[in-house]
């Protein structure tokens, strides 16, 4: 069932009915401010492991959340049940959970009433899956034909086609609606015991059309030909030295190491450590980091938030000065600050959070080429794996999936097992040189058990001395 109407008509009007008793309800008894979120997704799977398929399926979900604030707290509640019964049940939830919480008085959000819209439409299909199918098996074939020591190749192609309402107390009317398409490909090589992976997962805010973007067998034979290099590469080298990101793969590190922490709502819980240091020199003069939804098709971007904020670009350091946090509406308002847009949930089932959306460190003015023959001996991190960060020191470690030596300016072996250990603000005061070659990378978020798409983005850029353990004897 199609919850949501072409265009703006009975069906779309009964949602709105719908959000209208939802917002009645909570603030009859005792919110502040209230706003439902109505969401449908409409979802494609097709997953490829060895040459057979082992997933496809088409399914969809539908639900509405209703949020209740009063003073400093918020619940939530939340349906799969688009009923009116229902629908009231919820708010008296949302509304109840905070029935001990003490009124701040006339909390509202900057900007006062708006009506916004961005029609609805619906699906234009995800295509047909035996096509898409086909497609993964000519990315598996054709990794298979680079080499004999290529073990396992899994890929898989995701679709979804998202469409949503947001209505709030303050008379926020907010329909949008977004396709978002990723491939990711895996494929594992071995060679006398030892295994190395390779993983290439491009993604965009687009339908099917993503497919004319790209190459699929070219995707999937870059994650072929990282993991076959690996198989020759020899332990990496431990202790300090100068360690140069390539374009793409860093975004992650300052996605992670400080992304975090410029979030609003660690920083009121004193769990950042970027808390109380606007204004202030928080990195080097060549550091410049935005945050921006509203870059064309990017897989992490939106044309609004999930509370209906428009996305707009936040710039949070500029040549190395703090300038400001990622806001959602809650913590705006406790700030008395305005939302940034970045007001995110995975989906209808949870309360919106201040998330990241597109985050990268700006371009500066030198060539890549000349940073790496600019450093004498290093490593050079291709592709960064998985990590882990706190956001309240900003320490981190990085594993890197595919990384280099350099020698004399150039880049000549291939070491595995190398990890990049530092701590977050540091690293920034650090970074000695930045490229002029910006390029993104697709990934997925994880925080208080919600995951959002978000694109992490860089130039080639070094740290000047950053420790790295390695398995070298």
């Amino acid at each position: 069932m199609i919850i949501f109407g072409n265009k703006m008509g009975e069906t779309n009007s009964k949602l709105e009915e719908l959000a209208a008793i939802a917002l009645s309800e909570t603030r009859r008894r005792g919110a502040e401010y209230a706003d439902v979120f109505i969401q449908e997704m409409l979802i494609t799977q097709v997953r490829l492991e060895d040459g057979r398929v082992s997933d496809l399926s088409l399914g969809q979900e539908s639900g509405l959340g209703v949020r209740a604030i009063r003073g400093m707290f918020a619940s939530y509640a939340h349906t799969d049940v688009l009923k009116k019964e229902h629908v009231e049940e919820v708010a008296r939830q949302a509304a109840a959970a905070l029935q001990h919480a003490e009124a701040e008085g006339g909390v509202i959000l900057p900007g006062g009433k708006q009506t916004l819209l961005n029609a609805t439409k619906l699906p234009q299909g995800h295509g047909e899956l035996g096509q898409i199918a086909d497609m993964l098996k000519s990315c598996d074939e054709a990794t298979r034909s680079l080499s004999k020591e290529i073990m396992q190749v899994s890929a898989a192609h995701t679709g979804a086609t998202q469409h949503t309402l947001v209505m709030s107390s303050k008379g926020d009317r907010i329909y949008s609606s977004c396709e978002r398409t990723r491939l990711v490909v895996q494929v594992v090589a071995s060679r006398g015991g030892v295994a190395q992976t390779g993983v290439e997962a491009p993604g965009k805010l687009m339908g099917l059309s993503f497919y004319e973007n790209i190459r699929p067998v070219e995707v999937a034979l870059v994650a072929a030909r990282r993991a076959l290099t690996m198989l020759d590469a020899k332990p990496s080298p431990t202790g300090k030295m100068p360690v140069v990101l390539s374009a793409g793969t860093g975004g992650v590190l300052i996605h992670e190491a400080c992304g975090h922490g410029l979030e609003a709502d660690h920083v009121q819980k004193g769990a950042s450590v970027y808390a109380g240091k606007i204004g202030e020199k928080v990195a080097g003069e060549l550091v410049s980091i935005c945050d921006n939804p509203s870059l064309p098709d990017l897989w992490g971007s939106y044309e609004y938030d999930d509370e209906g904020t428009p996305a707009r670009e936040n710039i949070l350091i500029d040549g190395g000065i703090l300038e400001g946090f990622l806001y959602a509406n809650h913590e705006a308002m406790r700030d008395s600050a305005e939302s940034t847009g970045n007001g995110r949930r995975e989906s209808f089932r949870y309360l919106p959070i201040p998330r990241m959306s597109n985050t990268f460190l700006a371009p500066g003015r030198e060539n890549s080429g000349d940073i790496i023959s600019g450093t004498s001996r290093g490593l050079y991190a291709k592709k960064l794996g998985g990590g882990q960060v706190d956001p309240l020191t900003g320490d981190y470690v990085f594993a890197v999936s595919e990384g280099y030596l350099i020698e004399k300016g150039r880049i000549t072996s291939p070491v595995r097992g190398a990890t990049l250990i530092g701590n977050g603000p540091r690293t920034l005061q650090m970074i000695d040189a930045v490229g002029n070659d910006l390029e993104f990378e697709e990934g997925t978020c994880g925080k208080e058990g919600q995951g959002v798409p978000v694109t992490t983005g860089c130039p080639t850029f070094r740290i000047e001395g950053l420790t790295v353990g390695g398995t070298e004897a």
